[in-house]
């Protein structure tokens, strides 16, 4: 098959791309969320004084992030967190919606573009705004759950940096999407590789970083707020 035949995919970020929310507002929500009122400010304050943390080592590296981040779910039952994942999503996820996002997708689906969501966030804060927005193709983060306790650990793949774009490699070479019509879209600069391998690369909500990479490379500029 030749590689013009084949059709293309809009692939995107999830956080700061469609949505104003962050890991953070997740973690911050659960935090609030625990089996006493002691454990719930005891977690909460434990949150508050991560952010700075978490800011800093978000720009120096992904992976640390990843690594301190889901740390903090180490002992979280994993069926209390399912249960309060619909309650996440209409209080917190839904209103964080960009009012673009809508916009953006129904003109990718009118172009016939396969809609593939590639995020860190975890799959049961993602699931239910999928559903929301229909699209069924997506991959996220999965915690690790022994004997229905999070480890604090990823399962692999973790989503982040250049395993998105290998990612988007395999999905499209066994889907028979053509990367050269596919398009991509993120706020980050941690997300060039995703970036790099598609035909039409877009900055949505750009940091500053990927916002002179993008006038750089004369890629559009997109803002969903």
């Amino acid at each position: 098959m030749l590689e013009e035949s084949l059709a293309g995919a809009a692939f995107y970020d999830l956080e700061g791309t469609l949505v104003s929310t962050n890991l953070v507002h997740t973690l911050g929500f659960y935090s609030k969320r625990q089996t006493t009122l002691l454990q719930s400010v005891t977690k909460s304050a434990t949150t508050f004084l991560s952010l700075p943390v978490f800011a800093i080592t978000d720009q120096y590296s992904r992976k640390v992030f990843n690594d301190l981040y889901f740390k903090r779910y180490k002992g979280q039952s994993e069926d209390r967190l399912r249960y309060f994942a619909h309650e996440l999503f209409e209080d917190v996820i839904k209103p964080a919606v960009f009012p673009g996002s809508y916009e953006l997708i129904e003109k990718s689906r009118s172009l016939g573009l396969r809609q593939v969501v590639i995020t860190g966030a975890l799959d049961l804060s993602v699931k239910p705004l999928m559903e929301h927005l229909g699209i069924t193709e997506f991959v996220t983060n999965r915690l690790e759950f022994v004997n229905g306790m999070a480890t604090g650990r990823l399962l692999p793949p973790v989503m982040a940096a250049a395993t998105k774009a290998q990612w988007i490699r395999t999905y499209s070479e066994r889907e028979g999407i053509s990367l050269s019509e596919s398009y991509a879209y993120t706020d980050s600069m941690s997300d060039l590789p995703m970036l790099s391998i598609v035909g039409h690369p877009a900055a949505v909500n750009p940091d500053m970083r990927l916002r002179q990479t993008a006038l750089h490379h004369d890629w559009p500029i997109l803002v969903l707020k």
